[in-house]
């Protein structure tokens, strides 16, 4: 299996910045979409931006023009800079990758998540 690790998030105020980062790992996988959800109480997870493993990227409307995502397929790595954030952008932030695991004669997709992180973006 491929486990995601987070890290970043936190306080912060309005208007402010945050980076979060996200690291899988496993053995003899591959990659096809990575990107961020997130998600407040009595709502429904959300996606806030993803990439594709042909460079797609796509954000959700909310956070066009303030968060950027980046991703180093080398390192199967994930970013998320969030810049003017406002109080609305709180949240639990979760890393999402899909791809590929292969066994000796297998190929299995998988679909996992990351721990989930604390955003809080204060008035």
């Amino acid at each position: 299996q491929v486990q995601l690790v987070e890290s970043g998030g936190g306080l912060v105020q309005a208007g402010g910045s945050l980076t979060l980062s996200c690291a899988a790992s496993g053995r003899l996988f591959t990659i096809n979409d990575m990107g961020w959800y997130r998600q407040t109480p009595g709502k429904q997870r959300e996606l806030v931006a993803g990439t594709g493993s042909g460079g797609r990227i796509n954000y959700a409307d909310s956070v066009k023009g303030r968060f950027t995502i980046s991703r180093d397929n080398a390192k199967n790595t994930v970013s998320l800079q969030m810049n003017s954030m406002k109080p609305e952008d709180t949240a639990i932030y979760f890393c999402n990758a899909e791809g590929f695991y292969f066994g000796t004669f297998t190929r299995r997709e998988f679909r996992s998540w990351g721990q989930g992180t604390q955003v809080t973006v204060s008035s």
